[in-house]
């Protein structure tokens, strides 16, 4: 096939950039990055590690290549458990398609990233919000993390959906394929 049989061509539809991100688990410690002084997006806010996929990337290898690059730790078997459309700007910019995942950690030994620093944190704290991880992390996370980490996740594929209402605000949706 070839790839104009595909609908690649451009502003033929929305686009998307694909990105990964991943979070990883030891025994019930989450580890979290505190995005970098420096960084445009989530800079002093905590979330997994992740990235853009490269051209000929498919998402598996490039969460590997980011978790790799960001921690120094080399995962075996990520486990996809959303995507997420996250729209584009109101001007037709491209959206975002965010493979998430989660995987357990081989290791604690983690190498110091330019991306930001990375640390432990129990899970029942992150999942309920507690102390000062409510405000810190990225603003899906108290939505999206319950629903792949928590106990309400039963092995189903989450799909979710963010878009920004006429005020600006953004709203998360979430289905399964059990919904």
């Amino acid at each position: 096939m070839h790839r104009d049989d595909q609908g690649t061509r451009q502003n033929l539809r929305y686009t998307v950039i694909p990105r990964t991100l991943c979070f990883l688990t030891q025994g019930d410690d989450l580890l979290l990055l505190r995005g970098a002084p420096g960084k445009r997006l989530w800079r002093d806010r905590l979330n997994g590690v992740g990235g853009h996929l490269e051209r000929g990337e498919d998402p598996l290898s490039a969460v590997r290549r980011e978790v790799l690059e960001e921690t120094g730790l080399e995962v075996a078997a990520p486990e996809l458990r959303a995507l997420v459309q996250i729209d584009g700007d109101a001007n037709g910019g491209p959206g975002v398609l965010l493979f998430v995942f989660v995987a357990g950690a081989p290791s604690r030994d983690l190498l110091p990233s330019a991306e930001g620093a990375l640390a432990w944190y129990p899970l029942p704290d992150v999942l309920a919000g507690r102390g000062s991880l409510a405000e810190s992390l990225v603003d899906d996370l108290p939505c999206l993390l319950p629903r792949i980490l928590g106990p309400g996740w039963h092995g189903q594929l989450v799909y979710g959906h963010y878009s920004a209402d006429e005020t600006g605000v953004v709203q998360y949706r979430f289905t399964s394929q059990g919904a």
